[in-house]
């Protein structure tokens, strides 16, 4: 699990905008570009170019 003061550092590096954390799917999830970024071992993997889309 992602720490709180880590999530609100994070931003989305295509668009700089606001994610949102899905503890479930363990996803961090941009709305506005459509792209989930996958966390990996508690690392958020924050490549545009490995994110999926919606």
């Amino acid at each position: 699990m992602l720490s709180e003061e880590l999530l609100r550092i994070l931003v989305c590096p295509q668009c700089k905008g606001e994610l949102e954390y899905d503890r479930k799917n363990e996803k961090l999830i941009c709305r506005p570009c459509g792209l989930k970024y996958d966390i990996r071992d508690n690392i958020p993997i924050m490549l545009v170019d490995e994110a999926e889309k919606l």
